[in-house]
Parts: structure tokens; C-alpha cells; sequence
């Protein structure tokens, strides 16, 4: 196999794929952050012209965010769905009110419609100037669904999903770029109903990347062979996916301080609160709006801001945990 050096800095993505292996120096394989971007996905149309996107946007959360941003935002804002349909009537609705968002579809689940976001904004824009995760899914409290089967399907999509999403579209974030992971308290609480152990595991700050991976994919076996509990892991698989994401936002944000310091892109993850939306029921005590507070504020941190960075973020205030 041909190596190739790693140069973020021009159209090269830094190698994260497990198969790849933990890469030393310079040199990886070619993977999913270390391949060169296609040249049919270069930039043809307008470079210049600044962009927010946001996963999982037709309703709840990710509509207000969605709303604020056309609002604020100096630039084009795509609200992407899963559900084309959706998506679209969630566009018109914002038209409706004397906004102009764009739709792009996006099923984070397949890795094919990411690469094709990817390529249109490349196309488009030639980049991202706003990335905005919100995409993800939870199990009712009284779903009948085996524990296993939940654990997996959450972590699919919360944690392995918005990992990918991330891997194709890091690279492609221009300096001075915003990313924020839309994670959740639950995840806080997930940390500190594990054993200390893996409480200090996650806690490292020389977990890598593939560690993390593994100890996700680690929950995922422990419960399908019904010993979850005695491996140290708390029953809920949404708070363990959500503390996947809040620890995969520090990693990430670690490395762009390493391979691109000086384009100053901001990486962080943020609890929205107990939202009252399809997820979350009545039960939510925060509407969607004040939900999308706080990751609009990340979002639109001004150009020379350098904090925060690969925290953890709740009404605008960065979380210990």
C-alpha cells in the first residue's frame, strides 16, 4: 500500500479509521481523514461564501438551532434531515416566516449520503465554516426492546454516526470554523454511575480516539453477553452514548490544536437541557428555543475567540466533569 504524509493543511485528512491502526509521525495509510479529497468534489462554484450546516434539523432541537442561525448567521444555512418529505416542509415552514434555509438530505447511518453532503459542499462553498451535530436518537423509558439491541442501535447512531460524520467533514472546516456535538447531562451521568475505573479511563487525557472506539464498542458486547453491570457500564445506553460524544469533542478538538493550531477552529459539545421535544416528551422542562441557546452561542463564537475548546458547555458555561 502507498503512503501518504499527512497534511491537513492541504487536502489530506489525518487517519482515524481503526483498521489504520495507530498511526506515529507523519505517515499513515490512506483512510477515511488521510485520503485526498476527490477532485470532482473541489471547489467550483463559491469558495468564498460562508456556510452552517445542521444534522437531524427538521424538528425539535435541531429546527431551532436551525431558525436562529438563518437568523444570525452571516452566510448560507442547511438544515439537512434524514426524511426528505420532512426536511422540506421544515424548510417552507421557515420560509414562512421570512428565512431562507437550503435542504441537503443526510441519514448519518450511511456513510455514502455523508460523503455526498461532503462533496456538495465542497462543491458549493468549498468547505464548512459550520458544523453543528445534532442528529441522534433515544429509546422511550417503557420501550419493550431487549437492552442489548437498544445499546446497539443508540450507539450506531449517537456515537459511531456522528464519529463519521466528523471524520469527512473535519477536513474540510475552514480556519476559524465552529463545531459543536450536541451531547447531553445524561452523559454526565453516565460517567459517574461507571465503575472508577472506566470512570478514569474516560477521564484520560491520553485516551485516543481508537480507545475510545473500543470501549464503546466494549458496552455494546458486554450487553449483548448480559454482563454489562458487572463490566461497570450504568443501563443506559443513550447516557453512554452521549458520554461517547462529549469525550470524542475533547479527543477531536485535541488534535486540531495539534495539526491545525493556527486555523483556530473550535470543537466542543454542549447540553442543551431537558428539552421538551419527541424525545424527551413532556416531560422536558426547556422549550426548543431555549434549548438551542447554548449551541448557537458555540456556533457563533466570534473569529478570534480561542475558548472554549473540546469542553463540555451548558448555559454557556463550561461543565467540570
Amino acid at each position: 500500500m502507498r503512503l501518504r504524509h499527512c497534511r491537513p493543511d492541504l487536502n489530506f485528512r489525518c487517519c482515524t479509521r481503526p483498521s489504520c491502526g495507530p498511526t506515529r509521525g507523519s505517515v499513515c495509510p490512506p483512510g477515511p481523514l488521510c485520503t485526498e479529497v476527490p477532485r470532482a468534489a473541489r471547489p467550483a462554484m463559491s469558495p468564498t461564501k460562508r456556510v452552517a450546516l445542521v444534522t437531524g434539523a427538521n424538528k425539535g432541537i435541531g429546527f431551532a438551532i436551525t431558525r436562529e442561525l438563518c437568523r444570525q448567521f452571516s452566510g448560507d444555512v442547511v438544515l439537512t434531515a434524514r426524511d426528505e418529505p420532512r426536511g422540506r416542509a421544515a424548510v417552507q415552514q421557515l420560509q414562512a416566516e421570512g428565512l431562507s434555509p437550503r435542504f441537503h438530505p443526510l441519514d448519518i447511518d450511511d456513510p455514502q449520503s455523508v460523503r455526498a453532503l461532503r462533496d456538495f459542499l465542497l462543491k458549493e462553498y468549498g468547505g464548512l465554516n459550520v458544523l453543528v451535530n445534532n442528529a441522534g436518537i433515544a429509546f422511550k423509558m417503557d420501550d419493550p426492546t431487549p437492552f442489548d439491541i437498544q445499546a446497539e442501535v443508540t450507539l450506531k447512531t449517537n456515537f459511531f454516526a456522528t464519529r463519521n460524520v466528523c471524520m469527512e467533514l473535519l477536513p474540510i472546516v475552514k480556519p476559524h470554523g465552529r463545531v459543536v456535538n450536541i451531547s447531553s447531562f445524561q452523559g454526565s451521568k453516565a460517567l459517574e454511575d461507571c465503575s472508577e475505573d472506566l470512570q478514569e479511563k474516560f477521564r484520560c487525557d491520553t485516551l485516543t480516539e481508537q480507545d475510545l472506539v473500543d470501549l464503546m464498542k466494549k458496552f455494546v458486547e458486554d450487553t449483548k453477553n448480559e454482563m454489562h453491570e458487572r463490566e461497570g457500564w450504568p443501563n443506559s445506553a443513550y447516557g453512554v452514548s452521549k458520554l461517547g460524544v462529549t469525550v470524542l469533542s475533547r479527543i477531536l478538538a485535541r488534535r486540531l490544536d495539534e495539526k491545525r493550531k493556527a486555523d483556530r477552529i473550535l470543537l466542543n459539545a454542549c447540553c442543551p437541557g431537558w428539552v421538551k421535544t419527541d424525545m424527551a416528551g413532556d416531560q422536558g422542562s426547556r422549550t426548543v428555543e431555549e434549548g438551542a441557546e447554548t449551541p448557537v452561542y458555540l456556533a457563533l463564537l466570534p473569529p478570534d475567540a480561542t475558548e472554549p475548546q473540546g469542553q463540555l458547555v451548558r448555559d454557556k458555561v463550561v461543565q467540570t466533569w
